[in-house]
């Protein structure tokens, strides 16, 4: 890959470092910014148009700061701006990332799925095109409110006692988790304990889409 220019990868806060992580295995010699946006934290709650105002602003800034690349390391940003910022920047390349929901039909289609993400992942229609092509008719959504801003706070007894409310209906009814928010990963322990034995879906998600 050409070494001129950076790669910027931005999440709604600390996640996108899950994604990071896995880019930097990948192309170890090349250049990143990675932009934290933790003030307007989360993105799940907010309207499609706060959402692209959000991530234009920060596109912006990436792209004065020489990116020649920027990696979406958000679902619900994917979801719900990846086409306008495409439209808006022809000259950059932009890669978006989607939940894991594809490897549960690859790997373990029979297993019934619990999909853990945000309210605004799962509304958004790029999400439900994903979910009709791979449905294993046997899926259950779960939208988290509130999750990935329990996760920046960092208190764990507050994360564990939402995970707790949230997944007790879900304990022995699913063999699949598909955690399609980049700050779940830091969690999934966590949910380990309450679910049990069950098969995680989350890194090595990222898709271009149709570019």
């Amino acid at each position: 890959m050409n070494k001129k220019g950076k790669i910027g990868v931005f999440d709604s806060g600390i996640g996108g470092a899950t994604v990071l992580k896995e880019i930097i295995k990948l192309l170890p010699h090349e250049n990143y910014i990675y932009y934290s946006d933790s003030i307007n934290n989360p993105y799940g709650d907010k309207t499609e148009t706060e959402i692209q105002n959000i991530c234009d602003n920060i596109v912006r800034y990436l792209i004065e700061q020489d990116c020649k690349i920027i990696v979406i390391a958000c679902n619900t940003a994917s979801a719900e701006s990846v086409d306008y910022l495409r439209n808006k920047y022809k000259f950059i390349k932009f890669i978006a990332i989607e939940p894991a929901y594809k490897m549960v039909y690859d790997y373990s289609y029979e297993n019934p799925t619990l999909i853990m993400a945000t309210k605004g992942t799962i509304d958004s229609e790029k999400f439900h095109s994903l979910l009709n092509k791979y449905d294993n008719h046997q899926t259950f959504l779960l939208p988290c409110i509130g999750l990935a801003d329990r996760i920046e706070r960092g208190n764990i007894n507050e994360i564990n006692k939402y995970l707790n409310e949230i997944l007790h209906p879900y304990i022995g009814k699913v063999k699949n988790v598909v955690l399609g928010c980049t700050h779940y990963p830091l969690v999934e322990e966590n949910i380990r304990q309450i679910l049990g034995d069950v098969n995680f879906f989350s890194r090595g998600t990222i898709s271009s889409y149709s570019s």
